[in-house]
Parts: structure tokens; sequence; C-alpha cells
């Protein structure tokens, strides 16, 4: 539901700022994988990023990895980019001006999950491609924040 909820809106956007979904196939696995990590973070608090970090299991494969952020900014996990744990991101914008941290941050704390459209690098590269995350509200610790995973469409 949140899926079509957010699909509506960015159909409100200006046609340069629309961009693909991924496939719906694509976007289940994801959510059902964020879904998963957020019950996992609840029960076992930051004990579970050990597992988020392995390469090749069910949390982590090809391009896809989680992430998790409180929600005043900071990244407390990046299974791709741990150096960017510790670090207060709120304002980061992504290529093209998106504050993508903010946006997910919308997104649970409005409607508790949902899709974000924003630039990033796949792993391993330098130049920035479209990514969809799923994000989804959750406590590591007693610390509110949000567990998320994405998939690039370009």
């Amino acid at each position: 539901m949140i899926w079509a909820v957010l699909l509506v809106l960015g159909m409100a956007l200006p046609a340069p700022a629309r961009r693909a979904p991924p496939p719906l196939h694509q976007a289940a696995e994801i959510e059902a994988l964020v879904n998963k990590a957020a019950d996992l973070l609840e029960a076992e608090g930051a004990r579970a990023f050990d597992a988020f970090r392995r390469r090749g299991s069910v949390w982590r494969y090809g391009d896809v990895y989680l992430f998790v952020v409180d929600l005043r900014g900071v990244v407390l996990f990046n299974a791709a980019h741990p150096n960017r744990e510790g670090h207060d991101l709120l304002h980061e914008r992504d290529a093209d001006g998106k504050q993508f941290h903010q946006n997910f941050i919308d997104a649970v704390t409005r409607f508790g999950s949902g899709w974000v459209d924003y630039m990033f690098p796949k792993p391993g590269q330098p130049v920035p491609s479209v990514k969809w995350s799923y994000v989804c509200a959750t406590r590591v610790g007693g610390v509110e924040a949000l567990v998320g995973a994405g998939v690039y469409v370009e």
C-alpha cells in the first residue's frame, strides 16, 4: 500500500524528477528483506550488524545491502560503506540535490515505511546511479531508527 502511495506522490512530480521504480518482484524482495531486518534489530539490537555485514548472505548479495540510520540522521550501520557509520548525514544531498536521508526519515515518521529514489554510487563505483530504497521504522537498542536496502535501476 505504501508503495502505491509513494508512486502516486511521485507521479505528481515534474517529469525530470520522475524515475522508473524497480520491478515489482525486486520491490517485494527488498521489502521482505528490510522488514525481516527490522524485526531482527528490534530483537538483537546492534548485535545484528555482524550478520548484516557478511557478503553472500541473505542480508548482503550482489548490489543489495542494508543500512541503518537513527531518526536524527546519524548512520549507525552501512554494510557497503562502513566509512559513513557514525556520521550525521541528515543534510547530505545526492547528485540532483535531494536530501535523501531526510526523505528516509520523513517516510518512516509519516508512514512507518516507504520507498525513496535518489542518486547513489553502486558499491565500488564512483559515479552515482538511480537507486530506490525501501526504509522501515525500527529500534536499535532503544534508539528510534530506520533500516533500509535498495536496488539500482540504472
